[in-house]
């Protein structure tokens, strides 16, 4: 539904306060009266005008013709209906009325407060539009919007209300934004780095590709150093960086890249999330990373112009490869970039670098940065991730957990979303796995694991017959003799130790290679004596004797 403004909506409250018509002020703001009747307090109507021969008419008239001293005629405004019985309102000095003296009017319209509020809401300005040098005036003497208003009323008679000081002040205060602030950086203390789009390459089979443009800027003196790469992925980020860094012969105190995915993978002003890999680059150079606030580009400022700076001298060129366009670089660099006076600093900007800022600059470490390849990486529910199409194992409590793993030529490091290390691997081929015993579970730890010697070595804590029998079975039975050593040992863990000696013994009397053989053994009544078969006896003839001598 439309509705008025708020300034025409006061206007309308106070001409109606002041005893005006809903039909005088509809006329006078050029409103339909309907319109202004919706904004006239309902407990506050008047009634209605009876029309002339009505009932308090008559009365009136009857009273007058009698000559009652008591009844009192009607004061008719100059300029009103003549209708009898409704007390019309007392108008205010300077307000227009329907009068013969109304080419006058005008005069004193322009010397009431509700004639200029009735001009503002014809204007549809607001009423303190004319007061706005009195309001700044205020301003700058630190009052607030309610004094101001109270200054206003009491001191030039204003109409309006204190939300219409208000929302003007707060109109005032958007309108005069306060100025930036001046970055300065000391020699050493920042470089600034930005990608922008390079020269066409044009190759020879005519197919054309735009690289980009990787510009590093040292904020101090204003050198700067440019590299077209084929693309912004983050190890390619780090060795423009890299390059930077051996271009000037020396490492910043801080890098201020903006956001992009290469550098931070959460942005935040506060506390942005960087890219690992970066944090471990920056820890190896000795510098910080301080990425811009998003969507702030006059954080680096230097470095936005210093793109377009590039770009300029690339306008309306081409080059065969990447190897071309960085050769034109380094030497628009060198003859062109370094030998200019800055607009700013007004000093020649090779001397400035090589007088002030180089000797800032950290010193470069011995070695590069490592080369190496990481990702997020999940634990399968076997206890391993997978890396390179190998597989490593962690500790059992990271199973169905996120961990971060780093590949370098020699080793696969393996560290949690925050950086804190788990474990180590050497690198294996693709399709093999490498396990860390430790990272077995107590629960699912095999005693075959532990190889033959260390079941041999249990069985022999049983007793002296029970290892010997598990020495002789696994010399006969060979491979298949482990499962038997744990069937035995955990036999051994429910019976006692004299028990499964003597069955043992039995068993190795009877060379019963089979756990079956225990077992029987240990079933047998421990009193029966066992009966040795002797080869010899002095009872028993030899066989000789029973042999029949050949013809």
């Amino acid at each position: 539904m439309n509705q008025l403004k708020v300034n025409q909506q006061e206007t309308i409250l106070s001409l109606w306060k002041r005893g005006w018509s809903a039909r005088r002020i509809a006329r006078e703001l050029g409103l339909n009266r309907e319109t202004v009747g919706k904004y006239i307090p309902r407990d506050e109507a008047k009634p209605a005008t009876p029309t002339p021969g009505s009932e308090p008419e008559k009365t009136l008239c009857n009273e007058r013709a009698a000559g009652d001293a008591k009844a009192k005629p009607a004061t008719l405004t100059p300029g009103t209906d003549a209708r009898v019985g409704a007390k019309p309102a007392t108008p205010a000095t300077g307000i227009i009325t329907d009068t013969p003296a109304k080419a006058n009017a005008a005069d004193d319209l322009a010397t009431e407060p509700f004639a200029e509020a009735m001009a503002a809401a014809r204007a549809n300005v607001s009423l303190c539009e004319r007061w706005k040098p009195v309001i700044v005036a205020g301003l700058d003497q630190g009052l607030s919007a309610k004094r101001i208003h109270q200054d206003l009323v009491c001191d030039h008679g204003f109409a309006g209300s204190y939300q219409s000081v208000k929302r003007f002040v707060h109109k005032l205060e958007q309108a005069a934004p306060v100025p930036f602030r001046r970055m300065d950086f000391a020699p050493g203390e920042q470089m600034q780095v930005d990608f922008g789009l390079g020269a066409w390459i044009v190759e020879p089979d005519g197919r054309r590709r735009r690289p980009h443009i990787f510009r590093a800027v040292l904020c101090c003196s204003r050198a700067g150093y440019s590299e077209a790469t084929a693309d912004q992925k983050t190890e390619t980020f780090l060795r423009c960086l890299e390059n930077a860094y051996r271009h000037f012969g020396g490492v910043p105190v801080t890098t201020a890249p903006d956001n992009l995915k290469a550098a931070v993978l959460h942005a935040d002003w506060y506390d942005p999330e960087l890219n690992p890999k970066l944090a471990a680059f920056a820890a190896h150079y000795g510098t910080v990373i301080l990425p811009t606030q998003p969507r702030v580009p006059r954080h680096k400022g230097r470095v936005e112009r210093g793109v377009d700076f590039v770009q300029h001298a690339l306008k309306g060129r081409s080059f065969p490869s990447l190897g071309a366009a960085n050769t034109f670089l380094a030497e628009w660099e060198k003859n062109v970039a370094d030998t200019r006076i800055h607009g700013t600093t007004r000093r020649h900007v090779g001397e400035h670098f090589l007088a002030v800022e180089k000797p800032a600059l950290q010193p470069l470490p011995a070695n590069i940065f490592p080369s190496f390849t990481e990702g997020k990486r999940r634990v399968h529910l076997d206890g391993h991730v997978e890396f390179d199409k190998a597989y490593y194992s962690v500790p059992p409590e990271y199973t169905s957990r996120e961990v971060w793993v780093r590949g370098e030529s020699r080793l696969i490091r393996i560290f949690s979303l925050k950086m804190a290390s788990i474990t180590v691997h050497p690198r294996v081929e693709p399709g093999r796995t490498h396990t860390d015993d430790a990272h077995i579970h107590p629960l699912k730890r095999r005693l075959a694991d532990r190889g033959t010697v260390y079941l041999l070595e249990r069985c022999q804590d049983l007793g002296a017959n029970t290892g010997a029998w598990a020495l002789a079975m696994c010399q006969h039975r060979g491979i298949e003799g482990i499962r038997v050593l744990q069937g035995l040992l955990a036999l051994g863990r429910k019976t006692p130790a004299e028990k499964i000696e003597r069955a043992a013994a039995k068993a190795l009397q009877r060379a019963g290679w089979r756990l079956g053989d225990v077992k029987q053994a240990l079933a047998e009544p421990a009193n029966v004596v066992q009966v040795d078969f002797l080869e010899t006896h002095p009872l028993i003839r030899d066989m000789q004797i029973y042999q029949i001598p050949s013809p």
